[in-house]
């Protein structure tokens, strides 16, 4: 395992003025965003670490929202169980291609660490060829999916860190190599991440319409690049929109907040089902300290609280995002 100390990992440092209290958590717990060097902040979502120790033998259950893909790295002494949906994930590969989801993922862990990065649409397009699609909700060996030399040399990397703040260097230099090729691609993903990032309508034709894109070639970019459909991409971005609000504001369910294309609050409900698998009451009054503290560090330190919401600073990409 890495030589960390887990009670000096701590959110990113990059943005000053942070204060601790962002990234305070519950006895044994520690969590550290940190965002990518600028040149590949479009590319990948932020890198992250959970710390967890003295957990009791039947181990600690977590919940987390819907994502883009993610890569991550497990340090544990015992198996780590994920559940996506109806499907299950025992024990989870130590390292392991996260895919797109559309659903909430419950992990069940024992304690150590887990090092990670959110890989963007713009990320998928210039890290593989594969689609996205191929691992909607799905979890694979990275091994098998990027093949071992990349696993390997990312497992190794990461295992030689002796301190918290060396996991942002250590794969700032070993992706950016990764991304330097541009997509031909990038335009209408960029065009398409901006619009899941604002309220409006949820129906495919407006949405073609604004990119002035084919249905066909809007539903091409979104499975391949984003891992679901148009119509899952947009429904899942609009129902995060309005959940986030709702965990931002700390005191529960509250239909007001809910995105105006909803056509009312049974809608919403049907949403939440779909990507939570339970009422937003019931998930909201869950014990959910690593999501809760993930989104406030990632909102302090990323900017997005949620990383399937995360949109790419516009200035930054126009002036020179290649």
């Amino acid at each position: 395992m890495p030589k960390f100390d887990l009670d000096a990992i701590r959110g990113g440092t990059e943005k000053p003025g942070i204060p601790d209290a962002v990234f305070a958590m519950p006895p044994g717990m520690t969590i550290r965003y940190d965002q990518p060097a600028d040149d590949i902040r479009d590319f990948i979502t932020g890198y992250h670490v959970y710390g967890l120790r003295n957990v009791a033998p039947a181990g600690q259950v977590d919940w987390f929202l819907p994502a883009t893909a993610n890569i991550r790295v497990a340090f544990a002494a015992d198996p780590i169980e994920v559940r996506i949906g109806r499907r299950v994930f025992n024990p989870l590969p130590q390292a392991s291609l996260f895919g797109p989801t559309s659903h909430a993922l419950r992990a069940t862990t024992h304690g150590g660490l887990m090092i990670g990065f959110g890989i963007s649409a713009l990320g998928w397009a210039r890290l593989t060829r594969d689609s996205a699609g191929a691992v909607h909700n799905r979890i694979v060996p990275l091994g098998q999916a990027w093949g071992g030399g990349f696993a390997d040399r990312l497992v190794e990397l990461l295992s030689q860190t002796d301190g918290e703040h060396l996991v942002k260097p250590l794969l700032d230099e070993l992706l950016r190599p990764m991304l330097r090729v541009p997509h031909r691609d990038e335009p209408a993903i960029r065009a398409l991440i901006a619009l899941l990032a604002i309220d409006g309508p949820v129906d495919i034709a407006t949405i073609s319409d604004r990119m002035n894109l084919s249905g066909h070639t809007l539903r091409r970019i979104s499975v391949r690049y984003f891992g679901l459909s148009p119509k899952l991409l947009l429904m899942r971005a609009r129902f995060l929109r309005s959940f986030m609000r709702m965990i931002a504001q700390g005191q529960g369910y509250d239909g007001l907040l809910i995105d105006p294309s909803y056509c009312d609050v049974s809608h919403f409900l049907r949403d939440a089902n779909r990507f939570l698998g339970m009422t937003p009451r019931r998930f909201l009054a869950m014990n959910t300290p690593f999501l809760r503290a993930s989104v406030q560090a990632r909102a302090a330190v990323l900017g997005t609280p949620t990383q399937a919401l995360h949109a790419f600073d516009w200035a930054h990409g126009l002036a020179g995002g290649n």
